[in-house]
């Protein structure tokens, strides 16, 4: 299996308190992503700027001539870049480090099943992403293995994936966190750059699969935010019958600004500012308008307004 990492005690993936595996690999490409180390399946180097000392060591050292040194940074030509870890061995501050591992379904169980006394009071094991379901034959080995342990299982899924690799592991399955994050296909091709005829179709058959389900919306400034998006969101849960337990209008955040720069990416968020309490409201009041008596949240962060100093 390839993963990214394992984020332990987390309260945001899921009921309870939980450990949370991240998966390589994701068919969509969302511009907002916060997790954009995990888009490729692929192994990846970044550099951490803050624990660099510009020794230079790294770029004299590598065979390919994949690194350079300009206005500050250092630049990783990653068409170059083998990943011969000879940069990673030699810098003193560990400033470079390679993105992603691979590890064997029994060594990963192995790892989880540390926390189980964690789990005792409604918490479990989240799998998210990427999109972890591009891995449903080794999955489903892990699955296995936590369910003899009784542990709560919840899946993290973008829901652009072939139903078949939904259904191989819906036996071992607690929770599905879904994603709906724009419902015009146009737009989510624009943002996402895949349709979503597909996340559409799974989630109207995963509703028929008796399964707790949790629909999760990032509100991404001039992407997500419009107040038009959540109504045609709410219509189409309403009008498919969807019984979800729970819906979340997630608050967009630029906690991941880091993670573009160790990438060597421009990211478009860079300087967007967080969604105003005003306007997250408003968003979840025509939610709820059209789902009257559902569970929908506005969860995460919003811009401190000088009123609420």
């Amino acid at each position: 299996m390839r993963i990214l990492n394992i984020q332990r005690m987390s309260t945001e993936d899921g009921p309870g308190l939980r450990t949370t595996v991240f998966f390589k690999g994701c068919p969509l490409t969302c511009a907002w992503c916060h997790n954009p180390e995990s888009i490729p399946y692929k192994l990846d180097l970044e550099w951490i700027k803050t624990s660099c000392i510009a020794c230079l060591e790294c770029i004299s050292i590598c065979p390919e001539k994949a690194l350079t040194y300009k206005d500050d940074l250092i630049l990783i030509d990653r068409e170059k870049c083998t990943l011969c870890k000879k940069c990673i061995e030699n810098c003193p501050t560990n400033a470079l480090k390679i993105i992603g591992q691979d590890i064997s379904v029994q060594d990963l169980y192995k790892e989880l099943i540390k926390d189980k006394a964690y789990f005792t009071n409604g918490g479990g094991i989240t799998l998210s992403g990427g999109e972890v379901l591009l891995q449903s034959k080794e999955v489903l080995e892990l699955l296995k293995l936590l369910k003899k342990d009784k542990i709560h299982i919840a899946i993290d899924t973008s829901g652009y994936i072939d139903f078949k690799q939904i259904e191989l592991i819906l036996d071992y399955v607690d929770l599905f966190l879904y994603d709906l994050k724009i419902d015009s296909s146009e737009a989510h091709m624009k943002f996402c750059h895949t349709p979503n005829e597909l996340i559409k179709e799974n989630l109207i058959k995963l509703n028929k699969q008796s399964k707790d389900i949790w629909i999760r919306t990032p509100i991404i400034p001039d992407a997500t935010d419009s107040i038009e998006n959540i109504e045609m969101i709410a219509k189409f849960l309403k009008d498919n019958h969807i019984n979800f337990n729970r819906w979340e209008l997630c608050a967009f955040n630029n906690l991941c600004k880091d993670k573009y720069l160790r990438l060597g990416i421009n990211w478009a968020y860079n300087d967007a500012l967080l969604i105003t309490k005003e306007k997250h409201n408003e968003l979840l009041k025509h939610a709820k308008t059209i789902l009257k008596g559902k569970s929908i949240y506005a969860t995460g962060n919003t811009r401190l307004e000088k009123n609420d100093e």
